[in-house]
């Protein structure tokens, strides 16, 4: 049986990919602070397994009790894939360097570069001890390869798990494992986060106003859309271990 695992599943990106991987008949397993219900019910339409796990990926004792648990029920289902997605992430803090706050700070490096590392390599150990496939995406960001005013942390950590992806890729081939590791860059979409960074005021974020337009003109794709995208190259695409992924040249 094949399997999916999504952090952050509970809205925006991470709920389009969760709905694309139940459209694909792949049971789910959902990671996220909150549940989403429709989820649940979807699953259990579509006669597959489903299952929810409360986690703060802010918290490493969080990370390590929820992960273990969700890989060692997960493997001795010997499964005949699993589909990892490290989509959680967070924008804050947005702010000039210099008026970060430290908090904000490690929170970041926390959420959207240490819990990914932490959840690959716990789940790349897993899949070489059982020899099972295994497809990792970490959802990235175009921000990862250029500075934006107000976006240090992000800029850094996503630019971060970029190498993080390549280099575990690397190694992956050299030790010619079956396991593959992508990033996935999901561009400009209608999420919380997108509120989020509208609501920043000119000086913290010099873009605000361009983010603003995108909403105003329409020009922001749907979460189910991007996510779908995700998913079809994860199931029938010929994954190139180590490659950064645009949306844009996937549509």
């Amino acid at each position: 049986m094949k399997y999916g695992i999504v952090t952050g599943a509970s809205k925006g990106l991470g709920e389009g990919i969760a709905r694309k991987m139940l459209d694909e008949k792949i049971n789910l397993i959902a990671v996220s602070r909150n549940e989403n219900q429709e989820l649940r019910e979807a699953a259990a339409h579509a006669g597959l397994q489903y299952e929810f796990y409360p986690c703060d990926l802010g918290s490493v004792t969080d990370i390590s009790k929820v992960f273990n648990e969700i890989a060692e029920a997960l493997y001795n289902r010997k499964p005949e894939a699993v589909y990892l997605v490290n989509n959680a992430g967070v924008i804050q803090p947005i702010d000039i360097a210099g008026a970060l706050e430290e908090t904000a700070i490690l929170y970041n490096i926390q959420v959207n570069l240490a819990a990914p590392v932490l959840i690959c390599n716990l789940f790349l150990k897993k899949a070489e001890e059982t020899g099972s496939q295994l497809y990792i995406a970490n959802v990235t960001s175009g921000a990862a390869e250029r500075p934006v005013h107000g976006w240090s942390m992000y800029c850094s950590t996503k630019a971060a798990i970029n190498m993080f992806t390549r280099t575990a890729a690397l190694e992956l081939n050299n030790r010619q494992s079956t396991s593959k590791v992508i990033a996935y860059s999901p561009g400009i979409m209608d999420t919380g986060m997108q509120e989020t960074i509208r609501s920043s005021t000119q000086d913290a974020f010099i873009e605000v106003g361009k983010f603003r337009e995108f909403k105003e003109k329409n020009m922001l794709r749907s979460p189910g859309e991007v996510g779908e995208v995700l998913v079809r190259l994860l199931v029938d695409g010929e994954v190139e271990n180590g490659r950064v992924y645009h949306v844009n040249e996937l549509l």
